[in-house]
C-alpha cells in the first residue's frame, strides 16, 4: 500500500503546532507500518531527518506554495500531477489543503477553523483564500481529522460534515518537558528576570492570542498585589500592527514585562518549568498544547474558558473569561497568593496530562487512515 503525505508546512526550520503535530505522529505510524510505503511530498529546502525509514520516499515538488495563488496552482497541477503518476491509495495532507481536482481519496487535518471565527486576524489574501477553499476541502475529504470536540463539531456545525466522518485524534506532549528541581528554578528565574517569580505565556502572537488582554490584566495584577513578579513572553510577534507597542506604554507594569523571542525546545522546558504559572488566554485555539506542556512541567495553568481549551485543561486549571481583563488579573491573584492552591493545581495537572500522548494520537490518526481507506 502507498500513502502520498503533503508535508509542506515542514518549509519551516522552526516548527509551530502544525510542524510539531506531524513530526509526532508521522514517524511513529511510519516505524510502526514499515509494510506501507510512504511518499513524503516536502518544499525543495526541507533536509530534516524526521522520515529517514526504509519504507520512505521524498519528493522536493515545485513550486513553493508561498502565496494563495500558488496554493492553488500546487495543488491543482502539481500535486494532482504526482497523485496521477504515483497512485497512491490515499493522499493525506496534514495542513488540510487538498487537491480539488484529483480523483484519488484523500484525508486533510483540520486544526480548527480560526479564520471563520476570526476572519480579520489573516491577510486579505489568505482570508479569501482559506474561506473559499476550505469548506470545499470538508466536503472534497473522505474522512477528516482533527484536534479536539470543539473542533470537530465546529467543522459539522460550519460545513454541514456527517460527524461520523470525523475523528478527532487529540495531542500529545513532548518528553521534553518535565518538571525542574528547585536548583534549576532559581538558575532560570536568577537568568531570565533576576531571580523574581513570573507568570509566562509562550505561543505566536498573533491577534488571537489575546496578548493586549494579558498585558492589561497583568498590570491590573501589579496595581492589586504588592509584588515584584515579572511577566515573560516567548514567541514572534506576527502582525504588523501597532497593538503591543502601544499598550505597553500605557502600563506601568511596563518595566517588568519581558518579551523573549521565538525558543527553542531546551529554553521553552526551562522557561516555562520555572514559572509559578501559565498565563494562556487566546480567544480560540484548536487544542491548546501550552496548557497540556505545563501540566507536564508540574506548572499551574490558568487559561480561556473558550473554543477547545476547557476540554484540554478539564479540572486542573482556572479557566476564565478571556476578554474580562479584571477577571485574568483575579486569576493571577488566585495563584500567587495561595501556595496550596498551586500545589493542587499541579497534582490536578499530573492526572491530566495523562490523557494526551502523541503514540495515542498516531494511533488514533492511523484509524483514520484505514477508515478512510475502507470508505474510499
Amino acid at each position: 500500500m502507498k500513502i502520498a503525505v503533503n508535508c509542506w508546512v515542514l518549509r519551516n526550520k522552526q516548527l509551530d503546532g502544525i510542524g510539531n503535530f506531524t513530526v509526532e505522529t508521522l514517524p511513529r505510524i511510519i516505524r510502526a507500518h514499515p509494510e506501507i510505503e510512504f511518499q513524503i511530498l516536502c518544499d525543495k529546502n526541507f533536509t530534516e531527518d524526521y522520515f529517514d525509514f526504509p519504507n520512505v520516499s521524498k519528493h522536493h515538488i515545485f513550486p513553493p506554495y508561498r502565496h494563495p495563488a500558488l496554493y492553488v496552482v500546487y495543488f491543482e497541477w502539481t500535486v494532482r500531477r504526482f497523485l496521477r503518476k504515483h497512485k497512491p491509495e490515499i493522499f493525506l495532507s496534514m495542513e488540510g489543503f487538498l487537491s480539488l481536482g484529483s480523483p484519488v481519496p484523500q484525508l486533510p487535518i483540520i486544526y480548527d477553523l480560526n479564520f471563520e471565527a476570526y476572519p480579520k486576524d489573516l491577510t486579505l489574501k489568505n482570508r479569501l483564500y482559506f474561506r473559499n477553499f476550505f469548506p470545499r476541502f470538508a466536503k472534497k475529504a473522505v474522512r477528516i481529522a482533527t484536534i479536539s470536540e470543539y473542533s470537530k463539531a465546529d467543522i459539522v456545525s460550519r460545513y454541514g460534515i456527517d460527524e461520523e466522518l470525523i475523528d478527532n485524534v487529540s495531542c500529545g506532549i513532548k518528553e521534553v518537558f518535565a518538571p525542574l528541581t528547585e536548583k534549576e528554578i532559581g538558575d532560570v528565574r536568577q537568568k531570565l528576570t533576576g531571580g523574581k517569580p513570573y507568570f509566562f505565556f509562550v505561543g505566536s502572537m498573533h491577534p488571537r492570542k489575546n496578548i493586549v488582554r494579558l498585558l492589561q490584566a497583568f498590570d491590573h495584577f501589579k496595581q492589586s498585589v504588592p509584588s515584584d513578579a515579572k511577566l515573560v513572553l516567548s514567541g514572534h510577534i506576527l502582525w504588523d500592527d501597532d497593538s503591543i507597542s502601544n499598550t505597553l506604554s500605557a502600563l506601568s507594569a511596563k518595566p517588568d514585562i519581558i518579551f523573549t523571542g521565538r525558543v527553542t525546545d531546551k529554553q521553552l522546558r526551562q522557561y516555562l518549568g520555572a514559572a509559578i504559572c501559565l498565563s494562556f488566554v487566546p480567544t480560540f485555539e484548536g487544542f491548546g498544547l501550552p496548557i497540556v506542556e505545563a501540566f507536564q512541567s508540574g506548572v499551574p495553568v490558568i487559561c480561556s474558558n473558550t473554543t477547545s481549551m476547557p476540554e484540554v485543561a478539564g479540572d486542573a486549571a482556572i479557566q476564565v473569561n478571556p476578554f474580562d481583563i479584571e477577571e485574568v488579573s483575579q486569576a493571577m491573584q488566585s495563584v500567587y497568593l495561595q501556595p496550596e492552591k498551586r500545589q493542587d493545581m499541579i497534582r490536578k495537572g499530573f492526572v491530566q496530562k495523562n490523557i494526551f500522548t502523541w503514540d495515542r494520537t498516531a494511533e488514533l490518526l492511523y484509524q483514520c487512515i484505514l477508515k478512510a481507506l475502507k470508505k474510499s
